[in-house]
């Protein structure tokens, strides 16, 4: 089984960006999982979701409920069994670099449980097959009370210089703990706008921090632009401090050409 890292956090301090930027150095085969109903995983991939003519797992299991192959909103526990072939025929991206499946945007009422039940019996599964495996959250807590992935190798806590983020890793650890949420390794990484006073504060938390994802005008750039941020040159800060997080968290760094 492959290493699950999994990035997680409040809304808008740069779980994506971290994600994307980690994925250039993790050993292939390689599997990006994105959560997050935005979808922007994709865009900062480079990858056009439209064209690829893939579905995400919420469209796959929206028209399997149009189908009516016997998944009805009690049905969770077939979810997997039902769902298994259409994700490697249907929802699955594949590239040279990485493979990538991602939760979708639901567009019918209620909420994401059905998707959600699905990928959470699918990621032990689907992670036999790949190096590694990482995992791009939504904000907030949610997806840890439905324990979409729970038996993971790596948290990854992305934080912003804010009493917030205080806070969000105490509860982030208090419902791991009742839920008994399985993870050898918590870590705290800063998002670009951590001041320096902000890192000696996290560093002196007890837990592992790891460092900060440095200020980088080429990400803003490339996410205007619509270009994948695996085009950065590798001396690019962003690029740099993320390799340098990784290092501390014991990867092994992949060599790009």
């Amino acid at each position: 089984m492959g290493r699950i890292a999994v990035s997680t956090g409040r809304g808008g301090v740069g779980k994506s960006t971290f994600v994307a930027l980690a994925s250039r150095y993790l050993d292939p085969p390689k599997l990006l999982i994105d959560l997050d109903p935005d979808e922007s995983l994709a865009d900062m991939l480079g990858v056009d979701w439209n064209e690829t003519r893939k579905k995400t797992i919420s469209s796959a299991l929206h028209d399997i409920m149009k189908q009516d192959r016997g998944v009805g909103r009690t049905g969770y526990a077939s979810l997997p069994n039902v769902l298994r072939p259409v994700v490697k025929d249907d929802c699955l991206y594949r590239s040279p670099e990485f493979d990538l499946l991602t939760l979708g945007t639901k567009f019918t009422v209620g909420c994401y449980c059905a998707p959600d039940a699905a990928l959470r019996d699918l990621i032990p599964l689907l992670s036999k097959n790949y190096e590694a495996v990482l995992v791009d959250s939504p904000a907030g807590l949610e997806h840890l009370n439905r324990k979409v992935a729970a038996d993971i190798d790596d948290l990854f806590v992305i934080l912003d210089p804010s009493d917030k983020s205080v806070k969000h890793i105490q509860r982030v650890k208090d419902i791991t703990g009742q839920l008994k949420f399985s993870y050898k390794n918590f870590y705290l990484v800063g998002n670009h706008r951590f001041t320096q006073e902000a890192q000696e504060y996290f560093q002196d938390t007890g837990n592992a921090y790891l460092g900060k994802l440095d200020f980088d005008p080429n990400v803003k750039q490339h996410n205007l632009e619509g270009r994948s941020l695996l085009e950065l040159p590798e001396n690019s800060p962003a690029v740099v401090s993320v390799r340098e997080i990784l290092t501390k968290a014991g990867y092994t760094m992949q060599q790009r050409d």
